[in-house]
């Protein structure tokens, strides 16, 4: 499971800073589970031999998934 993880702020960030930066960080957030949902996507169009061959079962697909989102 994912954990949210809120940025910290130093004494005398203005509130415009502080909102600029929770949209930054929502937008990671959207670009993220974007990657996530369209990489699940490519990899469920894959056969079950197909995935065999790449040493995968369906099973696997949502952790690939997230790893790959994570790691982008």
């Amino acid at each position: 499971m994912a954990t949210a993880s809120f940025p910290t702020y130093a004494v005398g960030t203005t509130l415009a800073q502080r909102l600029a930066g929770l949209r930054a960080a929502l937008a990671r957030r959207i670009a993220t589970h974007r990657l996530y949902r369209e990489t699940l996507e490519e990899l469920s169009h894959l056969s079950d031999r197909d995935l065999t061959d790449l040493g995968l079962s369906g099973a696997d697909l949502r952790a690939l998934a997230w790893d790959t989102a994570l790691k982008a």
